[in-house]
C-alpha cells in the first residue's frame, strides 16, 4: 500500500487525549494532527522523535493531518495508525502472500459473528466453508531483542475476540488470529503477558481450543508499507 498523498516528515512535541499529537515540521510549523491509536504506544512516541504524517486536503476535517509512521528509540519504523493494518492485510491475503489463507474464494470485510456480536475483520470462503479472521496490529518493540509483543495496553476487547474465536473453532470451524507486524527488525511475536496477563491467558486457551495463531511483519517505508513475511509467534 503507498501513502498518498506523500508523507510528510516532523518532529513530535506530544501527544494528549489519545488522539491528538502536536509536531514540528522541518520548516517551523506548528500543527495538531490526528493519531489513530487507541493503545498506549509504549516505544512510539518519545519526545522530539522523527515521525511522518499524511496532509489533508478536505476543509471539513478539523485536523490538517494523520500521524502515519514513527522512528522508535530502537531505530525502527513503526506505523502507528492501526487503521492501516486491515487494508494491507487484504492487499496480502488478495496477492496470496499469507499462504497459510491462500485459495480463498470470495472474502468480505467486518462479518458479524458469535453470541458477543463480535465482527470478525475478514470472513473467507473455501468451497462455501468460511474462516473468520481477525487483525491485530503489533507495534510494541524491545531494546536489545527483534521479538515484538501485543498488545501494549489492558484490552478487554481484545480479549472478547480471542473467546469468540475460541468458540467457532470448538464449533469445528476455522478460526485464525493474524498478527500484522507494523513494526520494521521483527522476527517474532509473543503475547505481552507482564502489561495485559487477562489477555495472554485468552490467547492460550484460543490457541488449545483450535484458533490458529498467525504472524507476518511488514516492509515499511515511508513510500510504502506492506506485509512481506511470516514470523514465528511464541506462545
Amino acid at each position: 500500500m503507498r501513502f498518498e498523498p506523500a508523507l510528510e516528515e516532523a518532529r513530535l512535541i506530544k501527544r494528549y487525549k489519545r488522539f491528538l499529537a502536536d509536531i514540528e515540521t522541518a520548516s517551523g510549523e506548528r500543527l495538531t494532527i490526528h493519531c489513530p491509536n487507541t493503545g498506549s504506544m509504549l516505544n512510539c512516541m518519545s519526545e522530539g522523535c522523527r515521525v511522518w504524517f499524511s496532509r489533508s486536503g478536505d476543509p471539513k476535517r478539523k485536523l490538517p493531518g494523520t500521524w502515519e509512521l514513527v522512528e522508535t528509540p530502537q531505530g525502527r519504523l513503526a506505523c502507528v495508525n492501526t487503521g492501516r493494518a486491515n487494508r494491507i492485510v487484504e492487499e496480502a491475503l488478495l496477492a496470496g502472500v499469507v499462504t497459510e489463507l491462500a485459495g480463498f474464494d470470495e472474502l468480505r470485510r467486518e462479518v458479524a459473528y458469535g453470541q458477543e456480536k463480535s465482527r470478525a475483520d475478514f470472513r473467507l470462503m473455501y468451497a462455501e466453508r468460511p474462516v473468520y479472521v481477525e487483525v491485530k496490529s503489533v507495534t510494541l518493540g524491545f531494546d536489545g531483542t527483534a521479538v515484538a509483543a501485543f498488545p501494549d495496553a489492558v484490552t478487554l476487547r481484545g480479549a472478547r475476540h480471542l473467546r469468540e474465536l475460541a468458540a467457532l473453532a470448538r464449533e469445528g470451524m476455522r478460526a485464525v488470529l493474524l498478527y500484522a507486524v507494523s513494526l520494521s527488525g521483527i522476527e517474532a511475536v509473543r503475547p505481552a503477558k507482564e502489561i495485559d496477563p487477562g489477555y495472554a491467558s485468552a490467547l492460550a486457551e484460543a490457541h488449545e481450543a483450535g484458533v490458529e495463531v498467525l504472524a507476518y511483519g511488514a516492509r515499511i517505508d515511508t513510500r510504502e508499507i506492506c506485509l512481506a513475511q511470516p514470523l514465528k509467534v511464541l506462545l
